[in-house]
């Protein structure tokens, strides 16, 4: 039996959850902004956040506001973030009603919290990945070792990525409890209509995932289930899956109502088993507890909670001068420092200069570790970008990962929270789209949703571009895709000691960066690429993401004369728009732009304005492209100094890379159709 004090804090939490939903559908003009409330979910959550310890971790979901009062949080504090105010201690306006995320002394641990249903498994159980990673590595001497609570609907677990966050916990044995609530419902989407199975039945088809079922509106069985839960992943640290049936008393949201598409009869079953009057009971049958007791805590948090609305309803709004802080922690790498060209050094290959830089970098810092497809001991790589390193660092530290591309990337979110500095791989370009969930969703958005308590500290690497045959799925260039997505920077170096200072760069940027790495300039095999072979720098050099460069300059005649003009272009262009100048000796000045975002548009702007004609070059198919965003901008930034429309170049607007090597080199561009589009501009 639990004690008197336990139930009655519980009961009296439960009302307070009771009168704030009450009073948010009472005012539902002021409160204006889309909410879920925890009515009928309380029971469970309630448990779950006594439970729950300072070392803790926990992602809460959208209904889950009785979990933050059980752990805690004042309604103020949950009604600030439901009218979007200045004052909202997780997201400072910015975000829907329960999506938190805090560090707070002596409360567990919250990332950055999305909407998007199920998704906050795979950056979840890469907390657990890292508290693991962190002990076995020894990095951490937890008194109490964390446990790691992923909190979700039964609608969401038929979410792909929630199998992926699933596969992982159980492939390695991770520290995590999926406390999966299931009330039946998924919007208007009834359990029936959506799948042949619960949670519990789908947790079985995982080998290791350990499970139970618990009466999710019964606060005794809840406190009980979750007590034994916790413990045993404390002591065992191995996943487990609690599943929770609960009643669904409320709205599905307050846009979306709970009458316009349920039945009554469905509703008065699912209020049969409301966790306030199955409390309130068991209270009764305690001795000294009378029915007036019980009402006068019912009115007193109805008092209470008007009270804390009436103090969020006077809090001020945000600033409008705040609404672009905190897109991006910043950077300590703003210039270039280090030695670029060590005396007695060879030249080395991109690929090299890649590996040394990781490899330097798992040896200076001990929260660094790398992982992806194929990266591991036996291969180091397809592209053997990643070889030696696990035989160098062990296979904690560097190591393969399923075919998970949505886990690769998202994890690191995870990771981040326990202070951890991923490196991680996509094997090709063509391959980053199942991961792009996680980037969009959870990646780019946490600094900003946070106001700058969870930024992402994380290297994504990814092997890009065509050439020699690779065909419709391993040629593809992805950069503009990944130019649409804010909060995030995107490098693309076109040799081996830019690709060395960027990658170095990126580590210490705090910040998500994405390195597009040329597959074509790897090893300078391809013909006309031997420059992208350099000196590589010291360990010391590290190039700031932002700063382009002048690869080649035009003569200051030809400039006088009006017989130049500029090429702006990035990757395997720098080579096409190389060998193309050869033809035109002193009449072209080249810049590679090094960084997609953030981008040198002032030495981009001053070059054009120089010349006042310009070439933007790129591999990727031209429609809608980054390279014709960046000549609009351009035309619109040097139009009075144009002398000519802002002309651009890329591959044929075709949906893949053709096998066959004579029909990719009609698609693509190369130096001779560059040579032609400088021989029209300067009349030749």
């Amino acid at each position: 039996m639990l004690s008197k004090e336990l139930l009655l804090k519980a009961y009296r939490l439960m009302m307070t959850a009771r009168a704030m939903a009450e009073i948010y559908d009472a005012n539902r003009q002021v409160c204006k902004y889309v909410h879920s409330t925890s009515r009928g979910h309380e029971a469970i959550q309630l448990a779950t956040g006594f439970l729950l310890k300072p070392c803790d971790f926990v992602s809460p979901y959208y209904r889950d506001e009785s979990l933050m009062l059980g752990m805690g949080y004042r309604p103020y504090e949950l009604m600030l973030q439901l009218l979007a105010k200045a004052d909202d201690p997780f997201t400072g306006g910015r975000e829907y009603y329960n999506h938190p995320n805090i560090r707070r002394d002596g409360f567990p641990t919250i990332i950055h919290q999305s909407s998007a249903t199920g998704m906050q498994t795979i950056p979840t159980t890469g907390i657990a990945q890292g508290v693991q990673y962190r002990e076995k590595q020894k990095l951490s001497d937890y008194p109490i070792p964390p446990v790691t609570i992923c909190s979700l609907g039964d609608g969401s677990v038929t979410e792909g990525e929630v199998g992926e966050a699933f596969q992982f916990a159980v492939l390695k044995k991770l520290p995590i409890i999926y406390l999966v609530q299931d009330n039946d419902w998924g919007i208007s989407v009834s359990s029936d209509e959506a799948r042949t199975m619960d949670a519990y039945e789908f947790a079985a088809g995982f080998k290791g995932m350990e499970r139970v079922r618990v009466n999710g509106s019964d606060f005794t069985d809840s406190y009980n289930t979750m007590e034994y839960t916790i413990e045993w992943v404390r002591k065992h640290r191995h996943p487990i899956l609690v599943h929770a049936k609960v009643p669904l008393l409320g709205h599905h949201t307050s846009g979306v109502r709970k009458e316009w598409y349920r039945t009554a009869q469905d509703l008065a079953k699912h209020g049969i088993d409301d966790p306030g009057p199955k409390l309130r009971k068991v209270l009764l049958g305690i001795e000294g507890i009378t029915e007036a007791d019980l009402d006068q805590v019912e009115e007193e948090q109805k008092i209470y909670a008007q009270g804390e609305f009436d103090a969020a309803v006077a809090a001020p709004e945000p600033d409008p001068a705040t609404t672009s802080d905190h897109v991006y922690v910043p950077t300590p790498i703003t210039e270039e420092r280090g030695d670029r060209s060590p005396a007695g050094r060879e030249k080395v290959v991109m690929v090299d200069a890649a590996l040394h830089a990781v490899e330097e970098i798992l040896q200076d810092h001990p929260e660094a570790l790398f992982y992806g497809q194929d990266v591991g001991r036996r291969l180091g790589g397809v592209f053997r970008e990643a070889a030696t390193l696990a035989d160098k660092f062990g296979d904690n530290r560097v190591f393969n990962m399923a075919i998970q591309e949505a886990y690769i990337v998202g994890s690191t979110v995870g990771m981040n929270a326990v202070g951890l500095k991923p490196i991680v791989e996509v094997q090709f370009a063509d391959y980053i789209y199942p991961g792009l969930n996680q980037l969009v969703t959870e990646i780019s958005k946490s600094c900003y949703l946070s106001c700058g308590k969870f930024p992402i500290s994380m290297i994504l690497r990814v092997p890009i571009g065509a050439y020699g045959g690779g065909g419709p799925y391993h040629s593809g260039s992805v950069e503009s895709t990944l130019a649409t997505i804010k909060g995030i920077k995107i490098a693309y170096p076109s040799n081996a000691a830019d690709l060395k200072g960027l990658i170095k760069a990126a580590y210490y940027d705090g910040n998500p960066v994405v390195m597009l790495e040329h597959k074509g300039l790897y090893w300078s095999k391809n013909p006309g690429t031997e420059d992208a072979k350099t000196i590589e720098p010291a360990r010391d050099y590290v190039l700031p993401l932002g700063k382009g460069a002048v690869v080649l300059e035009a003569s200051r005649e030809a400039v006088d004369n009006g017989e130049s003009i500029c090429i702006i272009t990035y990757g395997m262009g720098v080579y096409w728009a190389k060998n193309a100048a050869k033809q035109y000796p002193g009449k072209v000045d080249i810049i590679d732009i090094r960084t997609i975002y953030p981008l040198d548009e002032e030495l981009i702007y001053n070059t054009v304005r120089k010349h006042g004609k310009c070439i933007v070059l790129t591999e990727e198919q031209l429609r809608n492209s980054f390279c014709e965003a960046l000549a609009g901008r351009i035309a619109q930034n040097c139009f009075k100094s144009l002398d000519a429309p802002v002309q651009t170049i890329g591959s044929l607007d075709l949906p893949a890379v053709p096998m066959n090597m004579g029909l990719e080199a009609v698609m693509l561009p190369n130096a001779d159709k560059v040579a032609a589009k400088i021989g029209d501009l300067l009349g030749w």
